[in-house]
């Protein structure tokens, strides 16, 4: 018999919340724990209320928040507030591919469930016809593009796959473009860059990283990603490099303003040296262009450290 749990899922965030909404709990009859919606502030206590409803309570809406004087009982150190609701298992809709599902959080529809195509956005708390209501909204996740089938491209997709991102590889040398020396890509492709089967996978959910320093690999490489909608266009390389490729992307016919949406050298000052610690330079780089950051040291920003909500 299979064992009964319950699930919470972090539906709302107010200031800095230690996990972003949509992070879930898994709690098993059995005390086991699959996750996290506070990084281990409250999930004893959501783990108590869990528990109340795998024995047959009903679904419910719980929040967390922090004053000075509460700072040693169930709450958040960080001086944030969340909202977790709690129900059984097994009672959400599944989602095939993107769109929304919806759950009623509180009356006497809490925990019901439907699907919506509509919703459009980040997963937040919606009223509907009176009603508060969690639009989990599910997208396709991003995807890495990486150009040259190098040593820094294996370990940039090992360390996108641990994100839950989709990588890709493409090199048209096949004698580089073997599972050997690159297991870790979803999918590896034996193509000039401005290949069909590569420009295909160039959408507004791509970062492109360029890792040839060829002119006849680069410069169609990155006339692709230009002429595509992907977020991110990096390429290594020395600055005198660089400015060599800025020329050649001249001649060819780029634009001053599209030479400006390359980031070459590629990644953050992290000093990095060997292809791991190059790749979590770039990756750290792409990750703060997807999120609209600098990128400096969180020691040194002043505001919230989390996303809105």
């Amino acid at each position: 018999m299979e064992e009964r749990a319950a699930v919470a899922t972090v539906v709302a965030t107010r200031r800095s919340a230690p996990r972003p909404v949509g992070a879930k709990l898994v709690v098993y009859e059995s005390g086991r724990l699959l996750g996290s919606v506070s990084g281990g502030c409250v999930e004893s206590d959501v783990a108590a209320q869990a528990m109340e409803v795998i024995a047959g309570g009903e679904p419910r809406l719980i929040t967390y928040g922090i004053t000075d004087d509460q700072a040693w009982k169930v709450g958040l150190p960080c001086g944030g507030e969340i909202d977790v609701f709690v129900q059984r298992l097994g009672q959400e809709l599944p989602v095939d591919g993107t769109g929304a599902r919806l759950t009623a959080l509180e009356g006497p529809r809490a925990g019901e469930q439907w699907l919506a195509d509509d919703v459009e956005g980040p997963s937040r708390v919606l009223e509907l016809e009176g009603e508060k209501v969690f639009a989990e909204v599910f997208e396709l996740p991003p995807k890495l593009v990486v150009i040259g089938a190098t040593d820094t491209a294996e370990e940039l997709c090992r360390a996108a796959q641990a994100l839950g991102w989709r990588t890709f590889v493409a090199d048209p040398r096949p004698g580089l473009v073997t599972r050997e020396r690159l297991p870790s890509p979803d999918e590896v492709i034996v193509a000039w860059p401005d290949d069909e089967r590569v420009k295909a996978e160039l959408d507004d959910k791509a970062a492109v990283v360029v890792l040839t320093h060829e002119e006849r690999l680069d410069v169609p490489a990155l006339n692709a990603a230009l002429a595509s909608g992907a977020f991110y266009v990096g390429a290594i390389g020395s600055r005198r490099t660089q400015e060599k490729r800025r020329a050649r992307l001249l001649e060819a016919g780029v634009s001053e303003e599209g030479l400006e949406r390359i980031s070459g050298p590629a990644g953050l000052d992290l000093g990095a040296d060997s292809p791991a610690e190059t790749a979590v330079s770039i990756l750290a780089e792409i990750l703060a262009v997807r999120a609209g950051r600098a990128g400096g040291r969180l020691v040194e920003r002043s505001g919230s450290i989390h996303s809105a909500a």
